[in-house]
Order: C-alpha cells, then structure tokens, then sequence
C-alpha cells in the first residue's frame, strides 16, 4: 500500500499556481512580474479542472505552470529589477536629503539589463527569429509614426525610425519585396527572405493621437524586446549580403527630411580593416637591440640546416606493396544515359539563370511624384522593383530626378485632370512623352506582376477595383477584374440555372406526392376487396 498523499501536494493543484502566489514567490510587483512573462514569452494557462488547481476555491483567476515560475526565479533581468529598486530608494533618499553629489553619482552607476541572452533562448537560430519577425516589423513602424510625449520619449521614436528604415533599406537592396495592399488601416507589405514570407503593415503619414486608454507599458515591453531582436535580425542580413551594419546616417540630409536617403549602404569588403600582425618587441642584448622579428629568423636558420645535415642520397625510394596494388583504382562505367545526366541542374547552371523579371519590374523606367502622392510609400515600392524615382523639392531633400528631366516616363499624380491655360508648346511636348497615372497602378503592378496599361488608371480616370493579394478565389465567387458585360451575363447565367433548379425540385416533389395519393387509393381498394371476401 503507497504512501497517502496530503491535499494540494500532486496533480493540478502542485503543477499550477496562481497569479497572486507567483507575484508573493518572487517578491516583485504586479508590473514587473508582467513585464518577466512578456519578456521570457510566459503566458497564463488554463487547467481541466479550476478547482483543484486552485486548491478547492473557485475564486476565477490567472493560473501558470509551477515550472515556468521557477524559470523565472533564475532570470538574471530579476536580479537586476530588484537592484533598480534599491537604486530607486537610494535616489529618493538623496534627493530628499539635498545630495546632490551623491545623487549625481547614483544616476551615472544606475543598474541597467540586457536582454541577448534572452533572445537567444526564445530563437535558437536566425530561422525562428525571422519567422517571427511580423509582429515586431508592425509594432517598429507603429511607434516611428506616434508623436514623442510623456508616455513615450523621443529617443524611442528615433530608434524606431532607424530600424524601419534599415529594414526598408535591405528590402530595396535585395529586392525581396512580393505583394503589397492598400488597405484603410494602412499599407500591407510582403517580403520573402530566406525562404521566409515576411509580412507588416505600415499605418499612413498623418498625425496620429494616443488614445488615453491604451496601456503604453504593455507596448513599450514589447517594444523593448522588438528592439533587441531586429537589432540581431539586421546584423546577421546586412552581414550575409556583405553591407556595413548599422548603415551610416548623414546628418544634413536627414534635417532636409531626405527619409530613406539619408543613410547609405557601404560594401563591407571595401571598409579599412585593422592590422592584425604582432608588435614586434625589441630587447637589448651584448649592446645590440634585438627585435622578435630577428628571433624568429634566427629560428627558422637553426630548422633548415638541421634538415641539410640529412643524407638525402643515401634514402631509397619505397616499393610498391601488396596493399596498394590491391586499392588500384579500376574504372566503371556508369549506367545512367549520358544526355540525361548532361540535362541535371548543377549550382553553376543554377546560378546563371536570369532573375525573375518580377524583381526588375520598374528597371526600365524613370517615375515622378507629384507633391500630392506619398513619397515615403511609393518610394519604397518603385525602388524595390529596380525604377528610379524622384519628387519635389516640398517632398523632401535628395531627390535624383528633376521634373524637368527627358527621361521620366510615368508622374504619379492624384489630382483631377484641369488644363492649363498658359501651357507652353514644350509642357505640351513633354506631356505627350509621359505617362500620367494614379498610385494604385505601381501597385496593381506590383501584384500582377506585369505593366498594366496606364489607360484605366489615367488621371481623372474611374479606377478599377483595388483587389487584396492576400486573398483566395475560388470558382463562380464575384470577380471585380471582369466587364461589366461578362458579370451581367454570368450573374443572369446563375440565376437562370437556380430558377431551373427550384422549378425541378417542384415539379419532382409534385410527381412524389401524386404518385403517394395514388398508392394510397389503391392500398385503400385491395383492403375493401379482402373485407368482402372475408365476410
């Protein structure tokens, strides 16, 4: 017979414990101890049975698993809270005391964590970290776009702001960009790096407002944590595709609002790399100053006479022996086809192909923004498929193409069509040569991946339907990219077929019902006939 178990020592009520328990063991406040599970990625869990989780009460509250609280215990980002508490008290203290000097030397020595050994246990390798990188893209392009307050300082913002724009950079170079969507939310974009399909949203260029009831803490751990981990994520792209990390910032354009153009791409292979040959030391020795240098020549002097003194002459060259007539190599033929062995992929062959013409889509051609259009998007989305783009001077700073320039081919304007009275012969002239389109077209583009025709998305022109990408059609659903004609005609089609079917069904269970009347009079019938021949 086993020992008796005592109550609330085994099963549900010793594998979890509750949120009020976790906070007691490790004696830290509610907001620290949320903070912990964003950080480490703990979540609440939800046992079969609450009660004896709960050790009999059934009082509704947040449950963990044990081992995932003991798992915290050990985090050195605890420590390291509760030094920042003590920092805390200590710097009330003298303040309050009027110690300046002190409380000078407290702030400059204040306890501050790291968190890469964090994010080296959340992602074991680069793959789990960049599949994981949507959430921290979206939450990155958030916070660039919020104003700088109270709830979130400036140099918050700015890091944000450097971290979009060296994922925009990498996208640009490396041309990975696949699908984009404009949506009211924002702009849905979608990369594919190493494999893996990367997708963010990038909310719009107005002035946003901080809602009073959203809980920044909450955010900024996140964010906290985003941080970190693109900062490896960047490293370890800029790195494999040879670029300097971080990309360098001029300050002068960044002041002129040049955005993405004020940080430049520098080949790694081209940057000074530093000396990495011993310093030679110099002793002195009988009055003479002797270097290592000498020593290891003097070295090297010694070694080959040794090896002369050998008597080379005397050595016989060695005989064959058996086991090497033995291993002699014999040929075989091989019993593959010749011309399909000829026909295999080798990486050579592979490397040589063509890149796919969707990458290069805007190669050919030179756009203009119009001072009406969003620079930061379209820049981003033309630059991505090899075009060349430039805007106004009331757009920002850099720009690498004039208005005024032959070799524009498209102006993205979205204005209505007015003419000009005072155009001249030459404005006349170069309006002939160019192609005058609305945004969407660079992205419907984008999505089909082919040059639309620039006539249903002319200026002033009834745009056709702004479809997603991102979503599935299946057979007979509504189709928006058809004429009108062709959805009139199938839409009557389908509807024809369904009064068809309904008339069918009618007249079917019309013919089931009079033939059950007429097995029903003639059951009625032989019934009669068996009575009288009974009576």
């Amino acid at each position: 017979m086993g020992r008796i178990q005592r109550k609330g020592k085994a099963g549900a009520a010793k594998a979890y414990v509750t949120r009020s328990s976790a906070v007691k063991k490790l004696q830290v406040s509610l907001a620290d101890f949320r903070r912990l599970c964003i950080l480490k990625g703990i979540f609440p869990r939800e046992p079969r049975n609450k009660k004896k989780a709960n050790k009999g009460s059934s009082v509704p509250t947040s449950f963990y698993y044990t081992k995932d609280i003991a798992f915290l215990a050990h985090e050195p980002v605890l420590k390291k809270l509760r030094e920042h508490k003590a920092f805390a008290k200590k710097l009330s203290r003298a303040l309050g005391r009027g110690e300046w000097t002190d409380a000078k030397h407290l702030e400059e020595n204040k306890p501050v964590y790291r968190l890469d050994h964090i994010i080296k246990e959340r992602y074991p390798t680069f793959v789990d970290a960049l599949r994981d990188i949507d959430d921290a893209l979206c939450m990155i392009f958030l916070f660039a776009s919020l104003p700088s307050g109270d709830r979130i300082p400036p140099s918050l913002t700015e890091n944000c702001s450097r971290l979009a724009a060296e994922w925009q950079l990498y996208v640009m170079h490396s041309k990975c960009l696949r699908k984009s969507f404009l949506s009211i939310k924002g702009v849905y974009y979608q990369a594919e790096v190493m494999d893996q399909t990367v997708t963010w949203l990038v909310p719009y260029q107005f002035t946003q407002n901080m809602p009073s009831d959203v809980d920044v803490r909450v955010m900024l751990t996140f964010l906290e944590l985003y941080q970190t981990m693109l900062g490896f994520v960047f490293f370890k792209l800029y790195t494999d595709v040879g670029l300097v990390y971080p990309p360098p910032l001029d300050l002068k354009k960044d002041e002129g609002g040049a955005g993405v153009g004020a940080y430049s791409l520098q080949d790694a292979a081209k940057q000074p790399v530093a000396s990495t040959k011993p310093k030679t030391k110099e002793v002195e020795v009988n009055g003479h100053k002797v270097s290592s240098k000498d020593v290891r020549q003097a070295i090297k002097s010694v070694a080959s006479a040794a090896d002369a003194d050998v008597d080379m002459s005397s050595a016989e060259p060695l005989a064959p022996t058996a086991d090497d007539d033995d291993e002699e190599f014999v040929p075989h033929p091989s019993t593959k086809d010749a011309s399909t062995a000829a026909a295999l992929p080798t990486l050579k062959s592979i490397s040589a192909l063509p890149p796919s013409i969707s990458t290069t889509l805007f190669a050919p051609y030179t756009f203009y923004l119009s001072r009406e259009t969003s620079r930061p998007i379209f820049e981003f989305l033309i630059r991505s498929f090899g075009g060349r783009v430039g805007w106004p001077a009331t757009s920002g700073s850099g720009s690498p193409v004039e208005e005024d320039d032959d070799s524009i081919t498209h102006v993205i304007i979205d204005r209505p069509l007015v003419k000009k009275a005072n155009e001249t012969q030459e404005d006349r002239e170069r309006r002939a040569r160019r192609k005058y389109v609305q945004p969407q077209w660079v992205v419907d583009c984008i999505n089909a991946g082919r040059i639309l025709l620039e006539d249903s998305y002319a200026q002033g022109a009834v745009l056709p339907p702004h479809l997603s990408p991102f979503g599935e059609y299946y057979e007979g659903a509504y189709d928006p990219t058809l004429p009108i004609g062709t959805q009139q005609a199938q839409q009557a089609k389908k509807l024809y077929e369904k009064v068809k079917h309904s008339q069918r069904k009618r007249e079917a269970e019309k013919t089931k019902l009079e033939q059950r009347k007429r097995d029903l009079v003639k059951q009625k019938k032989q019934q009669g006939k068996t009575k009288g021949a009974t009576s």
